[in-house]
């Protein structure tokens, strides 16, 4: 039997603490849940007497319930007490799971409650993933004898496996009368009145050249994996999020390389796309930094707290982001591989043929590289800058300026919005 960290396990059966988190979740009684607030206590009681097997059974139970309620509708109408409910739940289902020691198991229970519940009783599933990726990786390393030695990041190959290739061009010819300009290290005044206050894109070098993910913990597909391959994450499928097709799915990252990235037969597209990685995962967050540059403010923003949301793209050779804008300024770091981005300035909107639906307003149909100019004439006379990101350089992109992104090896990016 496997102990959680005393601190953890105390709180799970501290008697005061539980009263707090129960009677914070009696509101689910006022949508028909009394039945499932009865058998969260019984899953409480089974833990405090060490009966997980039982326990187990329980929280299996109310996770089924919470996640019935969480699908009937519109997501965004569901009270948000069964997210609650579903996250408690998933609290002591991994935390049954690790003193079994299925720390697999564990961590997976416990991604879930991050991914689809709502928080509560603080950072005490992170805490409990922390406890558990830490075994996990341990049991790894003592039974693993494959030596650990990082891998290129954009080979072409690993061990017997075809890494994924895209049917665009790898190699690409970016307009040098259209290269949008490289600054090394500017101050942050510098770079607040010529770039930031007049929307003007630019390419920084040097300036994240001291993250752990470009030096001394450099990321690669074999390093990814060993640190966060157990972790569940969400991936999207299909070529572009404007196909009907496209869709989502919860995966570990172990297994979107394995069926996305490195792969024996061909999967179709899948993008670890604009999710918010770092929150989720704190060793990986250690390995990079919120640059200078986010601290400047607009005084025309609504963010007036400084709030940097930092997002995680990650995905093989050949991923598409689709000409679109949005509302924020935005650092786009390159960690692995390169990515060719294009930018069109915001009073070009009505040459780039936006979606007529609200829901995809901030997109345009356009297909960049290859435009149907008898269906999209105008779209021939939005002016454009261009460029490609590699490794180590950050990409400054306006609020609302239009930019398309296309992977050129395997990549591993990150935005900061603020």
């Amino acid at each position: 039997m496997a102990a959680l960290p005393a601190p953890i396990h105390q709180r799970l059966r501290d008697v005061e603490e539980v009263q707090l988190v129960i009677d914070e979740l009696k509101e689910v009684t006022h949508h028909g849940g009394q039945r499932i607030l009865d058998t969260m206590l019984k899953c409480v009681g089974y833990y405090k007497d060490e009966h997980f097997d039982s326990c187990l059974q329980l929280t299996d139970c109310v996770i089924d319930l919470a996640w019935e309620m969480l699908n009937t509708g519109d997501w965004k109408e569901v009270p948000i007490i069964w997210r609650k409910i579903y996250t408690y739940a998933t609290i002591y289902k991994a935390a049954a799971n690790y003193y079994t020691g299925l720390f697999d198991q564990c961590i997976l229970a416990a991604d879930y409650g991050l991914l689809m519940g709502a928080p509560i009783m603080g950072d005490i599933l992170d805490d409990i993933v922390s406890a558990a990726s830490a075994r996990l990786l341990s049991c790894k390393r003592t039974n693993d004898n494959v030596p650990t030695a990082d891998n290129d990041a954009t080979s072409t190959n690993d061990g017997h496996h075809q890494v994924k290739n895209s049917k665009r061009r790898k190699h690409i010819m970016v307009d040098p009368d259209k290269l949008i300009s490289q600054l090394e290290c500017p101050s942050l005044d510098y770079f607040r009145k010529h770039y930031f206050c007049k929307k003007e894109p630019v390419i920084i070098i040097h300036a994240i050249d001291h993250w752990p993910a470009l030096t001394d913990r450099k990321w690669s597909i074999q390093h990814l994996k060993e640190i966060a391959g157990h972790r569940t994450v969400p991936v999207e499928i299909g070529k572009r999020y404007t196909d009907e097709s496209w869709t989502q799915k919860l995966m570990t990252i172990s297994k979107f390389i394995d069926e996305f990235i490195i792969m024996d037969q061909d999967q179709g597209t899948g993008y670890l796309a604009q999710h918010q990685l770092f929150d989720q995962i704190p060793e990986l967050r250690a390995d990079i930094c919120i640059p200078d540059y986010c601290c400047i403010l607009d005084d025309s923003s609504e963010n007036t707290d400084g709030t940097v949301l930092t997002n995680a793209w990650f995905g093989p050779q050949g991923t598409i982001s689709p000409l679109h804008h949005d509302p924020y300024h935005n650092l786009f770091a390159q960690v692995m591989g390169r990515k060719y981005i294009r930018l069109y300035p915001e009073q070009e909107s009505d040459n780039l043929y936006p979606f007529p639906t609200k829901l995809l307003s901030n997109t345009s149909q356009v297909d960049v590289e290859f435009p149907n100019f008898e269906k999209y004439p105008k779209f021939a006379d939005a002016k454009y800058v261009e460029c490609i990101v590699n490794p180590g350089q950050l990409l400054y992109i306006p609020p609302r300026c239009w930019h398309y992104v296309r992977s050129l090896d395997i990549s591993f990016s990150i935005s900061f919005w603020w």
